[in-house]
C-alpha cells in the first residue's frame, strides 16, 4: 500500500500551493479529480510526477488515515494515508475535528467521554505510553518507491498563525511549587516538549530542563515522594482505550498498599499493565517502606492500622509487618547499632577517665517483671554506650536482673580497653556489693537521696508541732546538692551535711575541723520564728531523719560531678518506643531499645533554640515536685531523625539485596526461652471445656 507522510502545517492563505508547496490542485469536476488521482498513483506514470510536491494533512478527512488512533495516542509519529485517499478539504483554515489532539468524539456504544489528552505527569510508567514525539512542521512525505516523491524543508511562514497552546495546569501556578517544584514537574516539562502542538520556536524551555527527568529516575525508591491517591481518580486513567477511545475491561489486584491495574480493550486489542509502586523482587516497595517507617519511628502498628481504617486507606496484615521486621528491619537495626556502638567504644578507649552512669528499667513494676534493660551512659558526653536486655528466667528472678545487666556492660567495656574512673548508680544493694568486690569507685545519685529525704520531711512536717520544718524543706534539699558538689572526700561531705543541724538553730560555727563554720555571711533575719530550738519535737525528728546511719553512709558516697538524671530522661524516651502495656518478643524488645538509644544520642545535646533576633528561648515549666511553683526551662531546637534515613538506606540498598549476613548476625544473639516453657502445655479444648464464669457458678 502506498503511503503519504502528512505534516500538520496550517494553510494561512487561499492559494497554499505558492506558500508551502502544498500539492492541492483539485479540479472542480469529480471526473477530473479522479483522473488526477489516477495520474498520481498509477505506477506506470509515477515517474512523471515532479519531486518536491507535498500535501498538507489538513486537506484530508479522518477516514483517509490508517493510523489516526495510534497517532493521537502517541504510538506513531507520522500519519499514514490509505491508498486511494482524496484530499477533499478546500479551505485551508478548516482543520478536521478528528485531527485535534484533544478530540471530543465519543463512541456510540460508550456513555463516557474520552479523557483529556493533557501533557501532564501521571502515575503511568514511561514505558506504558511511548513518548509523544513533537511534529516540527514535517509535512506529508511520499515514498520514492511508491510515488517518487521526496521530502523538502517546510516554509517557516506556515507556522505564523498556529493555534495557541493549551493553558498551563493550575498546580504549576501555585507560588509554593515555584520555590520547591514537585518531583513530577520534570515530567510535565518533558511532556510539553513532546506535545505535537508545541512549537520549539515558541517554547522558552531550555534543553537543560529535561535533565531532572533522569535525576528523578535515578532517585532511590524509598526516597521518592508519595501521595494519597483515590481509587476513583486512578480508574479515570483507564476508563477508555487511549487508541480507539472506547470502553475497556479493567481488572485490579491489591496487595496491602499496592495496586495493580490491567487494562484490555476488546475492540482494538490494546492492553497495558500499571503498578502503583515499584516491586522489589516479589515485595511491593511501599509495603516494605511503610513497615520500616512504622518500626523505626517507634510507632505502633495497631494504632497505624486504626488510622488507616478510619481513612479507608489500604493496609497489609500484621503478619506481613512481622515478616518484614524479622527478615529486613530487625537485622538492619542490630547491624546499625553495632556500627554506632563500635565508634563510641573506640572514642572512649582513647580517653583517660570515663565516668559511667548505670540504671535499669523494668517493663513492669514489682517482682513480676519479665524484662530488665540495663543502660550504661557516658555522663561526660551524655551518650548511651550500651544496653543489656535481661530476661528474668535467665538469672532466677527479676530481683537479680540489674546486677546481671551491669556485669554484662562492664565486661563489654573492659574487653574494649576502657578505663573507668567511677560509676554513678542508685543505691541498689547488689550493685553496691558487686562494685565493691571489683574495687570500682561507686557514687550515688544525689537526686534519689534528696527525694527520699524530702518525702520523710514532708511527712513529719504535717504534725502540728513540726510545722516549722515546712520553711526549711527547700533549703535542706538545696543543701544536699551543695554538699555533693563542693566536697572532694566522703568525710568532708558528712561534715558539711551535718552542719545543717546547727544552721537551722542560727548557729554557724561547728565543731568538725573539716567544716568549722558556714561559708555564707551572717545576716540579721526578720523572721525569728523560723529558727528551731534544740530539744523540741521538730528538731528531734529532723535530726533523726538527717543523721541516721543509713543516710550518713549514703551522703558519704554522693556523686560530686554527674548524676543519673540523663538516664531517667532516656527512660522516658524508651516509653515512646517500648510502652510497658505492650508485649514484645525478646528480639523485638532489644531492637526497640536500640532505636531509642539512637534517637537519644542524636538529639540529647541539641542546642537551645533562639528567636530571629538571636535571643535564647525559654518555656515555663511546672514540675510536680515544686507543687504549683514554676521554673524556666530552655527551649531546645526541634529533634532530628537522621538515624531513620540512614537505616532506610541500609534496608533498601544492602539488607534487602542480601539479607543473609545481617540475618546471621541477628540469629547469633542468644534468645532465652519463654517464661511458659517450664510449664506443661495443657490441651486447649480441655481448658475451654473447664471454663466457668464467676457469675454463673453453681451453688456451693
Amino acid at each position: 500500500m502506498s503511503s503519504l507522510r502528512a505534516r500538520h502545517a496550517n494553510c494561512s492563505v487561499v492559494d497554499c500551493k505558492d506558500q508551502h508547496k502544498c500539492l492541492y490542485a483539485v479540479p472542480a469536476a469529480q471526473e477530473q479529480k479522479t483522473q488526477w488521482l489516477r495520474f498520481i498513483y498509477n505506477e506506470d506514470v509515477v515517474g512523471a510526477v515532479r519531486v518536491g510536491l507535498y500535501v498538507c494533512a489538513n486537506h484530508f478527512t479522518s477516514d483517509c488515515f490508517s493510523n489516526e488512533g495510534q497517532y493521537k495516542a502517541g504510538f506513531a509519529s507520522t500519519l499514514t494515508l490509505i491508498k486511494g485517499s482524496v484530499p477533499t478539504i478546500r479551505d485551508p483554515a478548516t482543520v478536521p475535528e478528528s485531527l485535534a489532539i484533544t478530540s471530543s468524539s465519543r463512541d456510540v456504544a460508550c456513555q463516557t467521554d474520552p479523557p483529556d489528552r493533557r501533557a501532564v505527569s501521571t502515575q503511568l510508567s514511561l514505558r506504558t505510553l511511548q513518548p509523544h514525539f513533537r511534529s516540527e512542521g514535517v509535512q506529508a512525505t511520499v515514498s520514492s518507491k511508491d510515488f517518487g516523491v521526496g521530502t523538502s524543508t517546510a516554509d517557516p511562514s506556515c507556522f505564523a498563525k498556529r493555534p495557541s497552546k493549551r493553558p498551563r495546569l493550575d498546580l504549576e501556578e501555585e507560588p509554593e511549587l515555584e520555590d520547591e517544584p514537585l518531583e513530577g514537574s520534570s515530567s510535565v516539562a518533558a511532556s510539553k516538549e513532546q506535545d505535537p502542538t508545541n512549537d520549539p520556536a515558541e517554547s522558552n524551555t531550555a534543553p537543560s530542563e529535561s535533565t531532572p527527568l533522569s535525576q528523578e529516575s535515578s532517585t532511590p525508591t524509598h526516597k521518592s515522594r508519595k501521595y494519597i491517591v483515590y481509587e476513583s481518580c486512578i480508574m479515570e486513567l483507564f476508563a477508555v482505550c487511549p487508541v480507539c477511545t472506547r470502553a475497556c475491561d479493567v481488572r485490579t489486584r491489591k496487595l496491602g498498599t499496592f495496586l495493580s491495574v490491567e487494562q484490555r480493550c476488546p475492540h482494538c486489542k490494546f492492553c497495558r499493565h500499571w503498578n502503583s509502586q515499584p516491586v522489589l523482587g516479589s515485595t511491593p516497595a511501599g509495603n516494605l517502606h511503610l513497615s520500616a517507617a512504622v518500626y523505626l519511628s517507634g510507632a505502633s502498628f495497631s494504632k497505624i492500622a486504626r488510622v488507616f481504617k478510619a481513612m479507608e486507606l489500604q493496609l497489609f496484615q500484621y503478619d506481613t509487618f512481622r515478616r518484614h521486621a524479622r527478615s529486613f528491619i530487625e537485622p538492619a537495626v542490630i547491624h546499625h547499632w553495632n556500627t554506632l556502638q563500635d565508634v563510641t567504644l573506640q572514642r572512649l578507649s582513647q580517653e583517660s577517665k570515663v565516668i559511667l552512669g548505670g540504671d535499669m528499667r523494668a517493663d513492669s513494676a514489682g517482682h513480676s517483671a519479665k524484662f530488665g534493660s540495663y543502660t550504661t551512659m557516658d555522663l561526660n558526653s551524655n551518650t548511651v554506650v550500651d544496653i543489656e536486655l535481661v530476661q528474668s528466667n535467665e538469672v532466677g528472678g527479676s530481683q537479680h536482673m540489674e546486677k546481671e545487666g551491669l556485669r554484662r556492660s562492664l565486661s563489654l567495656l573492659e574487653g574494649r580497653g576502657i578505663n573507668l574512673d567511677c560509676v554513678v548508680t542508685d543505691r541498689h544493694p547488689q550493685i553496691q556489693k558487686f562494685l565493691g568486690e571489683r574495687n570500682i569507685t561507686h557514687y550515688y545519685d544525689v537526686c534519689q537521696i534528696a527525694k527520699e529525704i524530702s518525702k520523710k520531711m514532708e511527712k513529719i512536717s504535717k504534725d502540728k508541732e513540726c510545722q516549722k520544718l515546712q520553711k526549711w524543706m527547700r533549703s535542706i534539699t538545696n543543701h544536699i546538692y551543695w554538699t555533693a558538689a563542693s566536697s572532694s572526700t566522703g568525710p568532708e561531705r558528712v561534715a558539711k551535711w551535718t552542719s545543717i543541724l546547727n544552721h537551722v538553730r542560727d548557729v554557724h560555727t561547728h565543731d568538725d575541723p573539716l567544716y568549722p563554720k558556714c561559708l555564707h555571711e551572717v545576716h540579721q533575719t526578720r523572721d525569728k520564728n523560723k529558727w528551731l530550738r534544740a530539744g523540741t519535737p521538730a528538731f528531734y525528728k529532723l535530726e533523726k531523719v538527717l543523721t541516721n546511719k543509713r543516710t550518713l553512709k549514703d551522703v558519704e558516697k554522693l556523686s560530686p560531678h554527674h548524676q543519673t538524671s540523663s538516664l531517667e530522661a532516656f527512660h522516658g524516651v524508651i516509653l515512646r518506643f517500648v510502652p510497658k502495656n505492650v508485649v514484645f518478643p525478646f528480639i523485638g524488645m532489644l531492637c526497640r531499645l536500640y532505636l531509642a538509644a539512637m534517637y537519644y544520642n542524636e538529639n540529647a545535646n541539641r542546642p537551645q533554640a533562639k528567636s530571629r533576633e538571636g535571643v535564647p528561648l525559654y518555656k515555663v515549666h511546672f514540675p510536680k515536685a515544686m507543687k504549683g511553683q514554676c521554673s524556666a526551662k530552655p527551649h531546645k531546637t526541634e529533634p532530628t531523625f537522621r538515624y531513620v534515613a540512614d537505616m532506610m538506606d541500609l534496608i533498601f540498598d544492602k539488607v534487602f539485596v542480601d539479607p543473609t549476613p545481617y540475618t546471621n548476625a541477628m540469629l547469633a544473639i542468644p534468645v532465652p526461652e519463654d517464661l511458659t516453657a517450664q510449664y506443661a502445655q495443657p490441651d486447649k479444648e480441655e481448658v475451654i471445656a473447664s471454663y466457668v464464669s464467676r457469675f454463673n457458678r453453681g451453688r456451693v
